[in-house]
């Protein structure tokens, strides 16, 4: 049976619990400003795999070229999602309570060889930047997105021209 492409997810963007997404809202933001869809869900590694396999699975009928996965503490979500796809993953380590997240970037970061997670920064910041990696690799064939790319980063060089710094008191 053929998929509806109406229904096609270039990125699926997950987290370990709904209380990840004041994090991960901004890669979710990113797709959106950029005009790529995009599905994101709380699954968890431990509490709900089966339900994570499934849905990574799905994703892929889905067209989905792409994961973004977000998780604070051990921060396993990462790793299980590459371990069932051979689509790029991006790790995403989310500020914890105790380490402020440096237990999550060093358990996201510590892939074994032969199955690789890209991370990014700790926070709002990295789950921004997972989702402009993903679609940078989505530019590589894609003239228009490209283009939108090239326009992003003009932009961000203006704002920091224009900036001045506030007078001394």
């Amino acid at each position: 049976m053929a998929e509806n492409k109406n229904d096609e997810k270039l990125i699926g963007i997950v987290m370990g619990s709904t209380s990840d997404w004041d994090v991960m809202k901004e890669a979710a933001k990113v797709c959106r400003d950029f005009g790529i869809s995009f599905d994101a869900r709380a699954l968890s590694a431990h509490r709900t795999p089966d339900e994570l396999g499934e849905w990574i699975s799905g994703m892929e009928k889905r067209g989905c070229k792409a994961f973004i996965a977000g998780a604070g503490g051990a921060a396993h979500l990462a790793g299980v999602v590459a371990s069932h796809t051979i689509l790029p993953t991006f790790g995403v380590p989310i500020p914890s309570k105790y380490m402020k997240g440096l237990d999550s970037l060093l358990a996201t970061v510590q892939m074994p060889r032969g199955i690789p997670v890209s991370t990014l920064a700790i926070g709002e910041a990295g789950a921004a930047n997972a989702a402009l990696a993903a679609i940078s690799m989505l530019a590589i064939n894609n003239d228009d997105l490209k283009k939108k790319l090239i326009e992003f980063r003009v932009k961000q060089s203006e704002k920091v021209r224009k900036a001045t710094l506030p007078e001394l008191d």
